[in-house]
């Protein structure tokens, strides 16, 4: 029988939630590649999600930089004293605020999350001299204009597109962008991966770090080679259950999407997405696809879009940062009584 350290059997608890809010994530922003695609039938539900696991796998295994700024930005993790409780308090913040809101039918953003969470933690843990308030507040930013650019170049590209079809036959138009829609959701779910899975790996190894089972120097931020394939089957298999609470939200009750308004949001998306993640910087890509949406609509007839559903969505993004960062602080002064 294995004699296991406390500490080891708290890094296994963590190591499992943090999976597990992994794959929430991916069965939670399944919709974010495909809700469009499948709204406007160019890809069957099944075809869809085969589709956006696989991308979303490669995309997770493509990039680390997202990691590291989660992992090293919010908190210092050579700092943290009882990292491994932080951690496993911003994980179960995270994973309730997933599982409400997925209920619910409402997208609201992983990133905010875990994100809200780990800060929330970390403050409850060693009040808010542990926040690092310039790369917190960078990350912030980054959450704050992803959407804010979203529906913009959304609007514009709806209003090219437009443009350039303008003197073909409808039908022809329609078909047309539903075979565009299979490589724009196939550039959406590699994105999706690419930023989201890396949240997860970020969150893991900050554990690790904190908890001494992984020695790096400071300011080093590696991502170990088991973290990224464990994070990245995870997510991969959470889309595969997918979340079709939340893609009947975003595929119809927002807007009557068309194939052409359905392309141009993935196009928009994707496109915000990868630029970010380049940059290194987290974004929420719910908040992204649904600002693209909105944007696409906004560009074609305002009345097209329903702003309530909108509203409803604009309030939850709002509210998880302090709700999750609350409901974190008082996980972690409670499982510090008993762990």
């Amino acid at each position: 029988m294995l004699d296991l350290s406390p500490d080891m059997i708290l890094l296994i608890l963590v190591v499992v939630m943090a999976l597990s809010f992994d794959f929430i994530n991916g069965f939670h922003d399944t919709a974010n590649a495909i809700a469009t695609s499948v709204s406007t039938r160019a890809l069957s539900p099944r075809t869809a999600i085969i589709l956006a696991s696989s991308f979303n796998l490669i995309g997770a295994l493509t990039y680390t930089g997202v990691a590291k700024t989660i992992g090293g930005s919010i908190t210092d993790p050579f700092k943290l004293e009882n990292g491994l409780v932080v951690v496993l308090a911003a994980l179960i913040a995270a994973i309730l605020w997933n599982i409400i809101t997925w209920y619910f039918g409402i997208p609201s953003s992983s990133s905010h999350a875990i994100i809200g969470g780990v800060a929330g933690a970390a403050i409850g843990a060693a009040g808010f001299d542990s926040i690092n308030a310039a790369g917190f507040f960078d990350i912030v930013r980054a959450l704050i204009i992803s959407p804010v650019v979203a529906f913009v170049v959304g609007f514009i590209v709806i209003k090219i597109v437009s443009f350039i079809v303008a003197n073909t036959a409808y039908h022809k138009t329609n078909r047309n962008f539903r075979f565009m829609q299979v490589l724009s959701a196939s550039w959406q779910a590699f994105s999706h991966g690419a930023n989201d899975a890396q949240k997860t790996m970020g969150v893991i190894t900050l554990a690790l770090l904190s908890g001494g089972f992984l020695v790096q120097e400071p300011g080093e931020f590696a991502i170990p080679l088991w973290v990224k394939f464990a994070a990245a089957i995870a997510m991969a298999l959470g889309t595969a259950f997918g979340g079709w609470r939340i893609i009947k939200t975003l595929g119809g009750k927002i807007m009557k999407i068309k194939p052409i308004s359905g392309f141009s949001a993935d196009l928009s998306s994707a496109l915000i997405i990868t630029i970010f993640t380049a940059l290194k910087l987290p974004v929420s890509t719910t908040h992204v696809i649904t600002s693209s949406i909105l944007g696409v609509g906004a560009s074609q007839k305002v009345s097209a879009v329903k702003w309530g559903v909108a509203g409803r969505i604009v309030v939850t993004w709002v509210i998880t940062l302090p709700i999750t960062g609350l409901l974190a602080a008082a996980c972690y002064v409670v499982l510090d009584v008993f762990l």
